[in-house]
């Protein structure tokens, strides 16, 4: 990525996605240092990053205590002996470079890094405007800004995530920063948020946007379009549910938290899962929908490792919970593995690959799978329950007509309200309600799986569905 301004000798700027999470983290680097912002827990990318572009890290920056994920800054400061950025203000039980509002850091002759204090998604949240030397003036140039929870593609990162008796003024707040990052910044400026690929830390959305500008945001982002007043309004009243384990990212972020072990779970045995499931237990199968539909271990939870698999998990999951995995290989409990640390799991019970009937001696649970066609034909011929897992938010901006509405984060503690009978259970695209469907299975419910789009083929079936409010 490189800016469009010809005076200026741009950095080399490396995106990390963690689209399982919605994030991105970035190393930037000038040919021979290096610095990164937000690094996610599982620093060995970042590292093979650097060792790849042949540069040194030097400097490691956060926007905020982040709510969404266990930070790696501190693990990786540690690794590579670089200077650990955080807010001077932020309490943290760990030595850090302590840096505040226009504080500049020189990280090379060519790129410097100038702190911008852009509360909003936390009081104490700080943007990083990436400054490179100008090569027919003297001085140093804006070329890319690390706006972390606070600019977005088409959006801002949400203000509620310290609690109902912040959001009033974290609001406001995030509009003003908005405005202060578009009015001192040159339009061709990069605009680099870590939240906004999917992560709920975005208030509003972001669309599919994958770059963007100060001057593009200028021209897009609600927050520098609309009065202050309509765009507090629309934010607050946008404001969705969040996973429940949030709450635990900030404490573990301000202790410090190391690096994480990746060494492979011990193995489990027939014996040993059944005696986990009985003992109720989580353990869960990583494969795709599809094939655990066919058959699984009664009793287990899918939650396949191809969607947004930790961010459904950690939601759900009673913090705690001794936890163990399912998997077609070790590569696949591995990648699993990999997504529970980023969010603060870091001990697995055990876990076991291979197929169903090599973990059970007992007869495989299964069921059925459908489309919204064929919701449509069974409501011509005999009563059943659809169940819509959605967040309130989506099933109030429509839904089929007669459908229970329980969101899937509240499922466990909602199951005994599903009514007796076959349930047909849906979400948007199938991924939740395939977590649904395996909820209501290891309960003993007769269930069949609505893996299919609601919003292209739930009306056009035929069904009564509710106009958008």
């Amino acid at each position: 990525m490189n800016t469009s301004a010809s005076t200026v000798s741009a950095p080399v700027i490396i995106p990390i996605d963690t689209p399982t999470l919605g994030d991105r983290s970035y190393l930037a680097h000038d040919g021979q240092v290096a610095v990164v912002i937000d690094p996610q827990r599982d620093i060995d990318r970042v590292l093979s990053l650097a060792v790849e572009a042949g540069v040194r890290i030097t400097d490691v920056f956060e926007t905020h205590i982040h709510n969404d994920y266990v930070t790696g800054g501190l693990a990786l400061a540690q690794a590579t002996g670089a200077r650990y950025h955080v807010n001077a203000a932020d309490e943290v039980s760990y030595e850090r470079s302590p840096i505040s509002d226009d504080d500049v850091i020189e990280v090379s002759d060519t790129m410097r890094v100038r702190a911008i204090a852009t509360p909003g998604h936390t009081f104490t949240h700080l943007s990083y405007a990436l400054e490179a030397s100008s090569t027919d003036r003297e001085g140093f140039e804006p070329v890319g800004v690390f706006t972390g929870g606070s600019l977005l593609f088409g959006a801002t990162g949400r203000p509620d995530l310290l609690g109902h008796d912040h959001t009033h003024d974290l609001v406001h707040h995030q509009f003003a920063s908005a405005h202060r990052l578009a009015g001192q910044l040159p339009e061709h400026t990069h605009v680099l948020p870590t939240h906004g690929f999917g992560s709920f830390c975005s208030a509003g959305s972001t669309g599919e946007a994958t770059a963007s500008t100060i001057g593009d945001e200028k021209r897009q982002n609600p927050a520098l379009t609309q009065e202050q007043e309509r765009w507090v309004a629309d934010t607050l009243a946008g404001l969705d549910a969040y996973p429940a384990y949030y709450a635990h990212m900030g404490p573990a972020n301000s202790s410090g938290p190391s690096a994480p072990d990746l060494t492979a779970p011990e193995a489990a045995d027939k014996d040993t899962l059944a005696t986990r499931i009985a003992a109720g237990e989580w353990v869960v199968d990583l494969r795709t929908r599809t094939a655990f539909a066919a058959g699984h271990v009664t009793g287990t939870l899918n939650f396949g490792v191809d969607g947004q698999f930790a961010t459904y998990l950690g939601w759900l999951i009673p913090w705690g919970t001794p936890l163990t995995l399912l998997g077609e290989s070790p590569e696949q409990v591995a990648e699993a593995q990999r997504e529970l640390v980023r969010i603060g799991i870091d001990h697995l019970a055990g876990a076991a690959t291979g197929t169903p009937d090599q973990w059970t001696d007992n007869p495989l649970g299964s069921f059925e799978r459908a489309v919204f066609a064929d919701l449509a034909q069974v409501r011509h011929h005999r009563q059943v329950t659809v169940l819509d897992v959605r967040r309130t938010s989506e099933f109030d901006e429509g839904h089929i007509d007669g459908a229970v509405n329980i969101p899937l984060h509240e499922l466990l503690g909602r199951v005994g309200e599903v009514p007796a009978g076959e349930v047909w259970v849906h979400c948007a695209g199938g991924y939740r309600a395939s977590i649904a469907a395996s909820v209501l299975a290891a309960r003993g419910v007769p269930v069949v799986a609505v893996d299919d789009s609601y919003g292209e083929n739930a009306a056009g079936s035929g069904l009564p569905v509710t106009a958008a409010a």
